[in-house]
């Protein structure tokens, strides 16, 4: 006969097996609800990630209008429009709908060039006009709605002969814009160059006013971009092309300390006196150094070997590190694809991107561009020589002594129906800031062509962790934008093809801008007008 005891056991035994299988229910639900949830965040994360809104065309603005996307200020979107002597600022909230369109002409309508400083709730407009013999330096203060919050304010004046250029001022301004310069440089002695800097604090209150001279070696001597640190010190680099050769020599740092009028040069030529191609100069404002960066070969004309960088740290007044770092055959395979010929599988990339991690640290993008015609192709001599000292062919940004920022970014070439545009692999490199290579990674594409190069190269995303590279692909014959990201380990993740891509709406991601941490402004072709997308990550 069964005692209670034995029953009772045999009741609790099954009571606790249930109670297990019913906390194994539990956990599995509990599981598929938390999978639910993570579905629907990523879901959800990915929707607003691909979000984009369009601005509607205005009937001013066609193919040929120049712009320049100003930036979020305030709640409102800024973005400035030239045709031919209409100078206007369009105004959009953030669903870009259009509030205004505000004329600009300020003064007189003859203008040279402009500029600006975007803040949070204002931005500084710097322009430029000529009157008489007269070119005028201006600078006034706009609010989120483009409309004066100061008067016009004279920054600097020229007078100039009838047969000079008119297009004497450039603005650069620190990354903190804290400190904004407007420079100019005087070549009318050729051997002799004089620069005037200005240089003035957040409110374009003026802190100094310098002038220097420079010798130079007619038609030999270039310039890399200019730039201002956080300090309020300028620096760019000077080098040498003797003879109309395709390659760099003497290469040097150039600083003006923000209350000095003088100029300081040292030599950055590489030691084992490697043939340098075009050079990139990025500040690190965290750390206090500069960082020059080229591409470099081992004789004139030669095949592209690696990277070439120094880092110059300001407070010890020397050069940091220099480093020669020879590309392996591993990433020629990635940069070019296993079939190319390896000794040139970099010869046609150019630097595009330098990204200054806080540690001291970077990551390096470089592309692979040139054209082809019924002449044969361009390659990066042809480049260098014919078009500009040291820019890709599809740069437009680089500087001469006098130049406007009003270059229309279609047709740039000649429009010629036999050239084609080609614009190919991403190479990324991530280097720890001991400059040893932590990483390296190549973002296959193919784009390409005629006529124009607006629609081809990507657009450069900072988000996060994250480097999203935007460009455009065919798919079925239809053009798309494409958006490829890679993270802090390097590793490359494809998003699907972004939505609400509207049908006849070509994207100009190279032309675009970041706004803010999660979003960007595209320039767009729409039939004949020019039209912008905002893009929400």
């Amino acid at each position: 006969m069964e005692s209670l005891g034995s029953r009772l056991t045999i009741s609790n035994l099954a009571y606790n097996m249930h109670c297990s299988t019913m906390m194994k229910t539990c956990k599995k639900i509990r599981q598929r609800l938390l999978l639910a949830a993570m579905m629907l965040i990523a879901f959800s994360s990915v929707s607003t990630a691909q979000r984009i809104t369009y601005s509607e065309p205005e009937r001013e603005d066609s193919r040929r209008t120049d712009f320049e996307i100003i930036g979020k200020v305030g709640n409102n979107i800024l973005v400035f429009k030239n045709n031919r002597n209409e100078n206007a600022i369009s105004v959009y909230n953030t669903d870009m709908k259009l509030l205004d369109r505000v004329k600009v002409d300020y003064l007189d309508d003859r203008w040279i060039n402009v500029d600006f400083v975007p803040y949070a709730d204002h931005v500084w407009m710097i322009y430029q006009f000529q009157r008489r013999s007269i070119v005028y330096c201006m600078g006034v203060k706009l609010d989120a709605n483009a409309k004066r919050m100061t008067e016009p304010v004279e920054l600097d004046t020229t007078r100039i002969g009838w047969a000079a250029s008119n297009k004497l001022y450039s603005t650069i301004y620190s990354d903190d814009k804290q400190k904004i310069m407007v420079f100019k440089i005087n070549n009318k002695n050729p051997k002799n160059f004089l620069f005037t800097t200005l240089l003035f604090n957040a409110e374009l209150q003026l802190q100094n006013k310098h002038h220097m001279n420079m010798a130079m070696e007619e038609r030999n001597d270039y310039f890399t971009d200019f730039l201002v640190d956080n300090d309020g010190d300028m620096v760019f680099g000077k080098f040498v092309r003797k003879n109309g050769s395709d390659y760099i020599s003497n290469l040097e740092l150039i600083t003006k300390k923000a209350g000095e009028e003088r100029f300081h040069m040292r030599d950055l030529n590489p030691k084992d006196e490697r043939v340098l191609d075009e050079v990139k100069v990025k500040i690190d404002n965290t750390n206090k150094r500069y960082l020059f960066s080229a591409l470099y070969y081992k004789q004139k004309r030669g095949n592209v070997e690696g990277l070439y960088t120094v880092i110059w740290d300001k407070a010890a007044d020397s050069v940091l590190r220099e480093t020669m770092l020879a590309f392996n055959d591993d990433l020629r395979k990635q940069a070019k694809g296993p079939d190319a010929n390896l000794r040139i599988a970099f010869n046609d990339y150019f630097i595009s991107d330098v990204i200054i991690k806080r540690d001291g640290g970077y990551i390096l993008t470089a592309e692979s561009m040139y054209t082809t015609s019924r002449g044969g192709t361009f390659n990066r001599w042809d480049y260098l020589y014919w078009n500009n000292p040291w820019s890709s062919p599809l740069d437009y940004s680089y500087w001469s002594p006098y130049y406007s920022p009003w270059r229309s970014p279609w047709n740039r070439y000649g429009g010629s129906a036999a050239t084609r545009y080609h614009a190919e692999n991403i190479m990324v490199l991530s280097f720890d800031k001991d400059e040893t290579l932590q990483w390296s990674n190549v973002i296959s594409k193919t784009q390409f062509d005629d006529e124009t190069d607006a629609l081809v190269s990507h657009s450069l995303m900072i988000t996060g962790g994250e480097l999203h590279f935007l460009f455009n692909l065919y798919e079925r014959r239809t053009l798309l934008l494409n958006d490829h990201s890679i993270g802090a380990d390097g590793k490359i993740t494809r998003h699907p093809t972004l939505k609400n891509l509207e049908r006849g709406v070509e994207f100009m991601p190279r032309l675009g801008k970041q706004i803010s941490a999660g979003s960007m402004i595209v320039p767009c072709q729409y039939r004949n007008y020019l039209t912008f997308a905002k893009m929400e990550f």
